[in-house]
C-alpha cells in the first residue's frame, strides 16, 4: 500500500494508526535480518503514539497515522543519536529535531531510527540493498532508503550534503526528494557542512513524495498532475565529465527522454559540461572546509574515525580560507548562469548515479553526479522505475528551481508513469 493509499484508508477508518504501526513492526521483524536498516526500533513508543492519535478528537494532520523512519543523524526525543559512529553513546536526545516535530504535528508516528553512514560520510553501516543483498544500498541515508524500498515503511527522513539521499534512492529503487537548501530547519540534525546540508525524504513513488512535501511545508495540498497538460521543457544532462556513466544508465536516461518527447515534451541537450565540472570541484572544497570545522571535536579522537572521514577533515583543515572563498564564488557565479539557463525550461533530467548499486557492502558508491546540484541548493527528485539486466534499480534525477517544486513534481510524475513499473523487491542472494 502506498503512502497516499494508506493515508486514505486511515481517513476513512478502513484501518487505524495502531494497525498501520503493527504492520510496519511485523515487516521489520520479517526483513531486518536481511536488510539491517534499523539502529533502534521504538515499538512501544510507536504503539503509544498511535493509541494517542486514536483517542484525540478534532482535526487530523495530513500524515495522521503514517509510520515513519528517521535517519540516525536526526534527534528523536528519548532515543540516542549515534550518527553511525562509536564516538556517540547511548545518551538519549532531550528534544525532537525541528523536522521530527513537524512530522508529529502532521500526525506521523515515529517507528525508530534508521542506519546512517559515519556522520553522513562514506563509512557504511550494516544495511544491505533489498534489490540484492550482496550490493550496497548507497549512503548516507542507507537505512531509510532500504526500509522504504523494501516496503517496510511508507516514509523515511534522510539528509543530503553531497549525494546522501539521491544515490541510495537510486540504488535501492525508492523515490527521493531533496529539499532546497534552507527550506527546513536543521536544528537537531547532526550536520557535516552548514551551507550544503539539507533535509529530504523517501517514499515509494513521486506522488507520495509530493503528498509529504505539501504536508511538511504546510502548503495547501495539490495534485502533482494538476498542470500535466502544460508542455514539458527539459534539459537532458548525461553526466559528462564527472564519471563513467554505465551503458545501462545512459540507456535508461535516453528511454525517459524518448518517452517525454513522444508525449509532446521538448527535450534539448545540456551543453554546459565544464560549468558542472567546476561546480562539482567547488562542492568538494566547500564540503571539506566546512566539515573540518563542523566536526572538529571528532578529530580529538582520530583513532575512532574511519580513514575516509579522517582524510576529509584533515584536508579541510589544511585548506586555506582563500581557496574556500574561491569555491564559494564559483558556486555563486555558476548559480547565476544555471538560473538563466533554467529560466526558459522546467527542469534538468540526468542520471541519479553512475549506474546500478555496485556489488559489495564495504563502500557506498560515488556521489559525484549529485555534487554540482547540491552546491547550487536546488530541489531534486529521484525517479524510480527502471532496472538493469540484473534487475538492479536505476534512478534518474530531476533538478528544478526553488519555488517551483509543484512543477518539478508534475514532470517527475509524468516521467515515472512512462517508465515500466517495478514491484517491491524479493530478497535475492541471501
Amino acid at each position: 500500500m502506498s503512502l497516499r493509499e494508506l493515508s486514505a484508508a486511515l481517513r476513512t477508518g478502513e484501518t487505524t494508526p495502531s494497525s498501520a504501526v503493527e504492520i510496519a513492526l511485523a515487516c521489520i521483524a520479517e526483513t531486518e535480518a536481511d536488510i539491517r536498516a534499523w539502529v533502534h526500533v521504538d515499538a512501544e513508543a510507536a504503539r503509544a503514539a498511535a493509541r494517542e492519535l486514536e483517542l484525540v478528537d478534532g482535526p487530523r494532520g495530513p500524515l495522521w497515522g503514517i509510520p515513519v523512519g528517521i535517519k540516525d543523524l536526526i534527534d528523536v526525543s528519548g532515543l540516542p543519536t549515534r550518527c553511525g559512529s562509536s564516538l556517540r553513546g547511548a545518551e538519549p536526545a532531550q528534544d525532537d529535531a525541528d523536522c521530527v516535530r513537524l512530522l508529529r504535528e502532521a500526525g506521523a508516528v515515529i517507528i525508530g531510527k534508521t542506519v546512517t553512514t559515519e556522520f553522513g560520510y562514506f563509512k557504511p553501516g550494516p544495511t544491505r540493498n533489498p534489490a540484492n543483498l550482496q550490493h550496497t544500498p548507497g549512503g548516507s541515508s542507507s537505512g531509510s532508503a532500504a526500509a522504504v524500498a523494501a516496503g517496510v515503511i511508507p516514509l523515511a527522513l534522510g539528509t543530503q550534503t553531497a549525494g546522501s539521499l539521491t544515490r541510495p534512492a537510486s540504488f535501492c529503487g525508492a523515490a527521493g526528494f531533496v529539499a532546497p537548501i534552507g527550506t527546513f530547519s536543521l536544528h537537531g540534525v547532526t550536520g557535516l557542512s552548514h551551507s550544503l546540508d539539507t533535509l529530504g525524504f523517501l517514499a515509494h513513488s513521486v506522488a507520495d513524495l509530493h503528498f509529504v512535501w505539501n504536508a511538511l511545508a504546510k502548503r495547501p495540498g495539490r495534485d502533482s498532475g494538476s498542470d500535466s497538460d502544460k508542455p514539458t521543457r527539459v534539459l537532458l544532462w548525461n553526466g559528462s565529465g564527472l564519471g563513467d556513466v554505465s551503458t545501462e544508465m545512459a540507456c535508461a536516461l535516453e528511454q525517459a527522454a524518448t518517452n517525454l518527447g513522444s508525449t509532446g515534451g521538448h527535450v534539448t541537450e545540456w551543453s554546459e559540461h565544464d560549468l558542472i565540472k567546476q561546480l562539482a570541484e567547488a562542492h568538494a572544497d566547500v564540503m571539506a572546509y566546512e566539515a573540518a570545522r563542523e566536526r572538529a571535536a571528532e578529530l580529538d579522537r582520530p583513532e575512532e574515525l574511519s580513514g575516509q572521514l579522517r582524510e576529509l577533515l584533515t584536508t579541510g583543515l589544511r585548506m586555506t580560507e582563500k581557496k574556500y572563498e574561491a569555491a564559494l564564488q564559483t558556486v555563486a557565479s555558476s548559480r547565476r548562469i544555471v538560473l538563466a539557463l533554467l529560466d526558459s525550461v522546467d527542469a534538468v533530467l540526468g542520471p541519479a548515479a553512475l549506474g546500478a548499486a555496485p556489488a559489495g557492502i564495504e563502500a557506498t558508491g560515488s556521489p559525484v553526479l549529485s555534487r554540482p546540484w547540491q552546491a547550487l541548493g536546488f530541489p531534486v527528485i529521484t525517479i524510480p522505475g527502471l532496472r538493469d539486466a540484473d534487475r538492479m534499480p536505476l534512478g534518474l534525477q530531476l533538478i528544478g528551481l526553488p519555488g517551483r517544486e509543484d512543477r518539478l513534481f508534475s514532470i517527475a510524475t509524468k516521467i515515472e508513469s512512462s517508465l515500466t513499473p517495478t514491484p517491491l523487491p524479493t530478497f535475492s542472494n541471501r
